[in-house]
């Protein structure tokens, strides 16, 4: 009413909640006081409970004969200490009087709201949990997943960074690589390195068979076992291929591949050996 707007009523009604607040903080006070002090204190020891159960179970994890995968590692490190620290902060809330019941109904009904409205970041959660499961790599593997090649950096339960070849940082999600193939180049010691040359039909077979052995088994970084493979391979249209298949390991694998094709150019030059490469003849008619 207009009656409101009045400036003494005003101050009757804030002189009349000031009395209230007065008497509350006298009446209540000292036990609220109290309850904000263990509440306090509770928080507090809570966080030295959870920084002390995060090193015994880093070493745990780390220590162990089971070769937990990093990504594992850091699951169970970073859970530790935020179920300790939950525990504790459902506790210190109960010692300021919150009913832990509807409390942790409205937890629930809260999470189903967010989870409708979070489904893809819940997608790379279950992708992550997956690769966590699954272990098809781990950090410091070099792989080809989601259309991208690099070493795994990081690792979460969303994501997964990968530095490219070409030294670039890229953030994929767990849920596009999960759902695409997963190539782990570094996963198995050793990798077959495929390299096709050809030479012409008027050159001798024997002689160019030779060559390709001898560079392959001359290369520092080629493995005996299994033995290289050179052999010819098919008749081209213009040129007879080898196959030429020796193995290294995987951090290896490019050097080999460079050096082996610098070699075999090098040397066929010198021993006078032709690589085709595809020609056309054109006939010009004047009439």
């Amino acid at each position: 009413t207009k009656d409101v707007l009045i400036f003494s009523v005003a101050s009757n009604l804030l002189q009349g909640w000031g009395k209230v607040i007065k008497d509350q903080t006298i009446n209540n006070g000292p036990s609220l006081t109290f309850k904000i002090v263990v509440f306090l204190f509770i928080l507090f020891a809570a966080s030295l409970v959870a920084k002390i159960v995060t090193q015994i179970i880093s070493k745990t994890v780390r220590a162990s004969k089971l070769q937990f995968s990093q990504l594992l590692q850091d699951f169970f490190i970073s859970l530790s200490s935020k179920v300790v620290f939950a525990v504790g902060l459902l506790i210190a809330l109960s010692q300021l009087g919150f009913e832990l019941g509807p409390l942790l109904a409205g937890f629930g009904i809260a999470g189903v709201i967010i989870g409708f409205a979070l489904q893809d970041t819940l997608s790379n959660f279950a992708s992550g949990m997956m690769i966590l499961i699954y272990r098809p790599f781990d950090v410091g593997d070099l792989i080809n997943a989601a259309n991208v090649t690099g070493r795994v950096s990081h690792m979460s339960l969303v994501s997964t960074t990968i530095k490219t070849l070409d030294n670039q940082r890229l953030i994929v999600p767990n849920n596009k690589i999960w759902g695409d193939t997963i190539n782990n180049i570094t996963a198995e010691h050793q990798r077959r390195v495929d390299m096709t040359f050809g030479i012409s039909y008027s050159d001798n077979i024997e002689h160019a068979e030779t060559i390709l052995k001898n560079i392959v088994e001359q290369h520092p970084k080629v493995q005996a076992h299994p033995e290289p493979i050179v052999k010819l391979h098919t008749l081209g249209e213009s040129s007879v291929d080898f196959i030429v298949r020796p193995w290294v390991t995987p951090d290896d694998y490019w050097e080999v591949y460079w050096d082996i094709t610098r070699a075999v150019k090098i040397r066929f030059d010198a021993e006078g050996i032709s690589i085709p490469f595809p020609q056309r003849d054109v006939h010009i008619y004047q009439k």
